[in-house]
């Protein structure tokens, strides 16, 4: 694998080169001072450059930077929707063979976004006119406290499609139970988990993109009960498994609500817990009509 030493120089010696990039920014854990380095960071970079068309004419531009494993380009491909104007930028993922990664966004100079991410540096400014970043820092990824309308709207989500999961085991149609229980079931209980975090934090930590870091701010005894949350596919243990999120939910509920002093009363969750039971305890395998 090529050195840090190695990639960075190569990176700006292309944009040193190229006289319609004109400067390179680079965000993300590389910048961000609390990450622990390691072979398994991105190099997260921007290039601004003067016109799109040039690069998009033939995206083997990118060979520059080494062997391909395999690239994506979310702009082209237009799996997902965006929050830019076409035209504006274009985006290169690529993950080399030595194991090194780039992900390269060219902006358009005058469609640079006004406000840069806070976890951001200009590595190279040709024109001198990129705006002064302050010292990156996580301010922009730090968990905001929930209103209780926030908390409200969690609680409900996470009761209302636990019935959903419940249903899929009973009727023994594990795709669906599983799309419920690790889709929107999962999400609700990550984001009150988050909240946990952030609450005994004050509000000023990171637990990452999809909860990453969730291991390294739980107490022992939750991050055991939250990986009881995860299940094969047999059905007993998906059923144990949302079991699991619903203990741990009504928990973690609590202390939150109680640690921003918001009123709760758990009663319709604890109702709703009992429902799944009921469901589960009289399934035996059985269809239930709809």
């Amino acid at each position: 694998m090529r050195s840090e030493e190695e990639m960075m120089k190569l990176i700006l010696s292309v944009a040193e080169k190229d006289t319609q990039i004109r400067g390179v920014i680079m965000n993300g854990s590389r910048v961000n001072p609390k990450v622990t380095p390691d072979s398994y960071q991105d190099y997260d970079i921007v290039y601004i450059v003067t016109e799109l068309t040039p690069f998009m004419a033939d995206h083997s531009w990118v060979d520059v930077f080494g062997k391909r494993l395999i690239m994506q380009m979310p702009d082209k491909m237009q799996l997902y929707s965006y929050n830019h104007e076409p035209g504006q930028k274009f985006s290169y993922l690529i993950q080399f063979m030595d194991g090194n990664r780039i992900d390269l966004t060219l902006y358009l100079r005058d469609h640079l976004p006004k406000k840069l991410d806070s976890l951001s540096v200009v590595l190279m400014d040709k024109d001198h006119n990129l705006p002064a970043l302050q010292d990156p820092d996580e301010r922009d990824y730090l968990v905001q406290k929930p209103s209780p309308y926030d908390i409200e709207r969690c609680i409900n989500e996470f009761w209302w499609v636990s019935t959903y999961v419940a249903k899929g085991l009973a009727r023994r149609q594990l795709p669906y139970a599983k799309e419920m229980m690790d889709g929107p079931v999962r999400k609700m209980l990550k984001r009150m988990i988050s909240w946990y975090i952030s609450a005994k934090n004050n509000f000023q930590v990171n637990v990452g993109s999809a909860g990453k870091y969730f291991e390294y701010f739980l107490e022992d005894h939750i991050w055991k009960d939250y990986k009881k949350t995860y299940a094969d596919g047999e059905y007993p243990n998906n059923w144990k498994a949302l079991y699991q999120m619903c203990e741990l939910f009504i928990t973690l509920t609590r202390e939150v609500t109680s640690h921003l002093n918001y009123p709760h009363e758990d009663s319709e969750g604890i109702h709703v817990f009992e429902y799944l039971k009921h469901i589960h305890e009289n399934s035996d395998d059985q269809q239930i009509s709809y």
